[in-house]
Parts: C-alpha cells; structure tokens; sequence
C-alpha cells in the first residue's frame, strides 16, 4: 500500500495520478489515491507507508489552487526541521519551461518536505510541458515501481526489526543509509524495469502479421495515418485501458441548461456587454488585433491596471455540430441528458467530473463544458483504438500511445496541434461514445486577457486587446480554425465593429446587446510601482502593449489629480512589423508623450524596409541594447521597475538576455555577476513578467 496524492489545475496530474493508480495493480500494489486538497483524507504527520505526489504548476509558477491549503499548512514556520522524519516520498512536477519559474508547484513543495525532513525513496521528476510531458513521465512511472518495492520491503524489515524481541543479525539488516541509495536515476530504473514492465497487463505486444498489416512502397514518409519501418513492423508497448465510468442517460423531458456560472469554481462571474468593438490594424497586416470594450458599470467587478480578467467562452457552433453529426445525434442536440457515473466500474473514487452538469442538453454539453480542441492525451487514444473498426487505423491508434511511438505522437499529435475532430477525419472508422468523450476531453477553459485601461480613467468601462489566433490548415489538420475565444469574440462583434480611430476618446457606442461573461483574475504583482516618484520602463511588442495603455491612462489621471505630486520618468519600448499597418496606439502614445505622462518612447519596425545607410533596429531588445545607459542608470542607481509584455518564446527570453548583457556592461562584470543582479530585481518584485507562449 503507498499514497498517491494529487495537485492539479487543469486535469493534467489527475490524469496522471490515475495511470499510477491503475498501473499500481499491475504491479502487484495498491494505492490510496486522494487530491491534496481532501486533508481530511489523510494525515502526513502519521503516514508510514511511502508516499507519491503528482503537482502541477499554474499561473507565473504557483502551485495549483487545490494545493493552495496544503502548502499553507506546511510553510508554517512554528513546524519543526524533523516534522516530517518519518516521511518518505517521490514527487512528480508539471510544468512547462516556456515560462521563468518551472515546475515552481513541484519544487516548492518538494524544498519544503526536505526541510522538515522528508526523505526522497525515489529521484524527484520534472516533465515539461513544453516539449512533452510523457518524455519524464512515462520512464518516471515506470522506474517507480522498483523504488516503491524496495521502499515497502525496507519499511517492512524495520517494523520487523521494531516488532522482534530480539536484534536481527546486522548482516540482514539495510544500512541506515539505505534508503539515501534509492536514489537511482530514472534511467537506471528504466532499464531494469524492461523486462519487468513487458510482462505487465499494461503492454500490449502485437506483432504485424497478427493485422496483416503491408505499408504501400512509395509511402515513405510517415503522416498522422500512416508510419514506415521500424515502427510498422514492431510490437508494442501501448498503455493500459483506462476502465470506463461514466453513464449517459438520454431523457424525454424538456428543461433549461445550467447558468454559466454554476460551471465556475473560481468565484463571482459577471455578465456584461460590448459596448465597442475597433480593428485596430489594418486590413493586409499579418495579425488582426482587437479592441472591446466592456461596460461594467453595473458590477462589483474592480481591477487594477496590470491586472488579467477571464471571458467564459463557447467552442465553435459549427464544430460541435460536426462533432455531434460524427457521434451520429445530429438529431439529439437539444435533447437532455443525464450524466452519471457507471455502475460497476473499477475506476478508484469514480466521480461525475465537477465540470460536467448533471443534467443538459447534448450542444450544451459540447458547447460551454469539453475541450474539444484538446490536443488528445496518449490515455484517450488508447481509449480510441477500441472505438475503430478498420484494422490498419487500430494499428496506427496503438502506434500513436504506445512507447515506440512517442515521437510519432509528439511530431502528428502534439506539435502539429490535432484535436479530437482532426483524429475522427483522419481515422474515419473510429466512432467514440459521448461518454468517452466526456471521460477523457478536459474542462473548457476560461481564456485570459490582460486589461488594457484604468477604472480611473474611464469609470465603468474595462478595455481588452488581442490578436485574432488562426491555425492554418496542414498534413494533420484539414481545415484551418481560428482560435476557440478570440475566433468567437471577433464572430461576436463583427456587426459593431469599425476601423481604428483614437480609441482613446471616441464617444461613439453601439446599441448592440452583445454580451459576454467574465470574472476577475487580479495579478498580485504586475501593477504600477506604489510610489509615482519611481521610474519605470515598459516593454511591450504587438499586443504586450496592452496592459501598459492602462499603466499610462492611469498616470494621466494621476498627474492630473495631484499636480503637487513628483512623477517619475517613464520609457515604452514597443515594437511591431510594419509601420502603417500594426502600429497599435499610435495617435494615444503620441498624446501621452506629448502631455508628458510618458517621457520617452521608442520604437522599431521589424519588416519595414529602410533606406538608411546604418539599418535601424528591428527587435525591442535591440533598441533596448541601444540605450542601455538610461536603462543601467534607472535599475541601478535609481530603483526604477522593469516590465514585459507579450510573446514569451519570441521576446521575453531575449529581452532578459539584452538586460543581462546590459548590467554586465555597465557594471563592468562578468554575465553571472549580471545574472545574479537580475535574479535581485526579480526577487524584489522590480523585474516583471506578464507573458505567454
């Protein structure tokens, strides 16, 4: 027996969690499985047996909202460094290296059981989420197994050795640093598991002539639906399948679908309208950037500039239509169902997932509550490959979760972006039931946006940019589809929609009624510096630019309101392709610089062409590079706070590489002098993020 606890945002370390859970059998072992959250569940403070945690990490790394209370609990400062003497564990963290604090929820948990004196039975794992959480998780797991044994038998000999009358022989007994040896790396473990693990009901081993199954000789190169030697003739290693638990009961009766909020667990939603909509590029730009408007002058919503909000939005009509025409209900969208867990089943602790209503109509089902353009986890193909009929698509399906397949799945699956509709063209033959569906599709996300205005600027408004996300068609995915929120918000307010103009004082409102939910998502970190008389650089290409109009809204307001008031400097970097295409805020940047609430801005053009003899900059980086004096002086010598917007991946990374070579240069120190400096600002809250990949 071991316990198996989990901390997840998105459903990711449950799913996880779960896989242990249903490997553990497997292995001859049983596992008490519980969120972190059900503290009433267990007790770590007389836990005997080893324990395995699986953490993710949320937001700009902290631990997920279900381990908010139990990392509460054990940062108490009153705990003693032997608390948790008796403890021993191995821990699994989520994350995803595209951004700064990686798997932060696992580490800081893992820091804070070692200092109250936890031990490790097996090597703490760090899957990234960024190139594929399944290439540490799946060796992860399957190295576990042998440390857990080896855990439970020592923990055994002790309490034998606890229990006898008399002393074993030292020569039978583990070395009091025994359990320091189980530190084996996952390879290692790996390795030794192969034969173990082939003989688990987990695996299954198909050779190609049990299907038959011949690849044609001018199909070379593998695709979504079709691989090429070695992993068309091999047998597989493909997961277990997970047991079925949920039950869909069509009913007869008529009724109305949940309210959108009762499917909210993260507190008071907020309906409200559009009041203006404006393009704010124009029309042969490369992206389309939005402008909305929101009126929240009826609400107790509040925000400060720099803050996040999130908007609840629908999948797309038409896919869901699709989807429904696949799983052949076209006629039954509007019918009610009911949505119960299955009689029966053998899945641990089976419950009707908390984002799933009890009773609704089909549409509404496919509508506001599953993620239908997740891209699909190796769980739900395994789950998929008993839904096919045809053989050749079975043996691609099992390819695609099985272990030899990994790097099919990560190149067709996961980089290429499939969802569950792209699976069900490519495989025609594949018809899951609503309740696989419901089992395996995560929860709808709400989608974050950052404000981009002032409450004291403009009293009961809320304003919000973005681009419009477009995924273009490709080998894997037949059509191209633009983002789930961003494509419904410029669906939505197409007919209010105008051209750019100087957003900042237009009057003009829509009589439109359009509305849309939100609710709030304060960033604890990510405002104006407390003090005015403190200078501060923004830097924010494309849309980053977006919560920075409302820093500088906000300024305007206050240098008006407090003339005796001293303000700081204040320098925008920004940065776009062309200059008369995508260059957003023109005329209101151009209005702060010249009212003095911005002090110096500068921008670049990243494919304009010049005719200059020395080329300008093209990247916000450079042109960063190109002042690096003013930027020194201000984080230096002046205590000034530094922010970035935007495109973690293409940006954010090489602006905190030009600072780097900044403070080195103008400190006149070597790069880890200057890393350690920036690791300062950002431990003092003076070096601030707020990006995305």
């Amino acid at each position: 027996m071991f316990l198996l606890l989990y901390a997840t945002q998105k459903g990711q370390a449950k799913a996880i969690a779960e896989e242990i859970w249903q490997q553990a059998g497997v292995h001859g072992l049983e596992a008490d499985m519980h969120c972190i959250s059900e503290m009433d569940k267990y007790n770590l403070e007389t836990e005997k047996d080893p324990v395995v945690i699986v953490i993710s990490t949320t937001g700009t790394g902290e631990p997920p909202d279900t381990a908010r209370k139990f990392v509460k609990k054990i940062q108490d400062k009153t705990l003693p460094p032997d608390h948790f003497a008796h403890l021993q564990y191995g821990l699994l963290g989520l994350g995803d290296s595209e951004y700064m604090f990686f798997c932060n929820g696992g580490r800081t948990v893992d820091r804070r059981l070692q200092e109250l004196g936890a031990q490790h039975f097996y090597d703490t794992g760090l899957a990234d989420d960024c190139v594929g959480l399944e290439l540490v998780v799946d060796p992860w797991i399957d190295g576990l197994w042998l440390a857990l044994k080896e855990a439970l038998r020592l923990q055994e000999e002790k309490e034998g050795m606890n229990n006898a009358v008399n002393a074993v022989s030292s020569s039978l007994s583990p070395a009091p640093d025994t359990v320091h040896e189980l530190n084996l790396s996952s390879k290692v473990q790996n390795l030794k598991l192969e034969d173990e693990g082939a003989r688990g009901s987990d695996v299954l081993s198909q050779k190609l002539d049990d299907i038959n199954l011949v690849a044609p000789a001018s199909d070379t190169e593998p695709s979504l639906v079709h691989s090429v030697p070695p992993l068309s003739q091999t047998a597989l290693n493909i997961p277990a399948l997970p047991p079925e638990y949920i039950e869909v009961q069509h009913q007869d009766i008529q009724g109305e679908n949940p309210h959108l909020s009762s499917l909210i667990s993260e507190g008071t939603t907020f309906e409200v309208p559009v009041t203006k909509a404006v393009q704010l590029t124009r029309g042969d730009a490369i992206k389309t950037a939005l402008l909305l408007e929101l009126d929240i002058a009826d609400t107790v919503f509040e925000y400060q500039p720099g803050d996040a909000f999130c908007v609840i939005c629908p999948n797309n009509a038409n896919e869901v239509e699709e989807l429904l025409h696949i799983l052949g209900l076209s006629e039954k969208g509007d019918d009610f169902v009911c949505v119960k867990v299955k009689q029966g089943t053998k899945k641990k602790g089976a419950s009707r997932p908390q984002h799933i209503p009890e009773r609704s109509t089909l549409k509404f089902l496919l509508t506001w509550c599953l993620e239908i353009r997740a891209i699909p986890k190796k769980a739900f193909l395994r789950a998929l490959v008993e839904c096919t009929g045809d053989v050749a698509e079975k043996r691609r399906l099992q390819e695609l979760c099985s272990r030899q397949g990994a790097s099919d799945y990560t190149r067709f699956i996961r980089d290429s972006n499939v969802c569950l509709l792209d699976l069900l063209h490519a495989f025609p033959s594949c018809k899951p039931s609503l309740s696989l569906l419901i089992e395996h599709l995560p929860k709808l996300q709400a989608r974050f946006y950052s404000v981009s205005s002032s409450n004291l600027y403009q009293p009961g408004r809320l304003r919000f940019v973005f681009n419009v996300v477009e995924f273009p068609a490709g080998a894997s995915r037949p059509v191209s589809r633009k983002g789930v929120c961003t494509g419904w918000l410029a669906g939505l307010v197409a007919p209010l929609l105008h051209r750019y103009e100087n957003t900042l004082d237009a009057k003009g409102e829509s009589s439109s009624i359009e509305k849309i939910s939100i609710f709030p998502r304060p960033n604890n970190t990510f405002h104006l510096p407390a003090d005015p008389s403190v200078p501060f650089i923004m830097v924010g290409p494309g849309t980053g630019i977006s919560p920075f109009i409302g820093f500088l809204q906000h300024r305007q307001k206050l240098r008006e309101q407090h003339t005796d008031w001293e303000f700081g400097e204040t320098w925008l970097f920004f940065g776009c392709r062309h200059h008369d295409r995508d260059y957003l805020f023109r005329d209101e940047l151009r209005s702060f610089l010249k009212n003095g609430t911005l002090t110096h801005l500068k921008v670049c053009f990243s494919r304009d062409s010049s005719a200059a003899e020395v080329a300008p900059p093209k990247y916000v980086q450079d042109v960063l590079r190109l002042h690096a004096k003013e930027v020194a002086r201000i984080l230096l010598k002046e205590g000034g706070y530094f922010y970035v917007c935007g495109d973690k991946k293409h940006m954010a990374d090489d602006v905190s590489d030009a600072i780097v070579d900044i403070l080195s240069m103008e400190m006149e120190a070597d790069k880890l002098e200057a890393l350690k400096t920036l690791a300062m600002l950002r431990e003092a809250k003076r070096y601030l993020q707020d990006v995305w990949s």
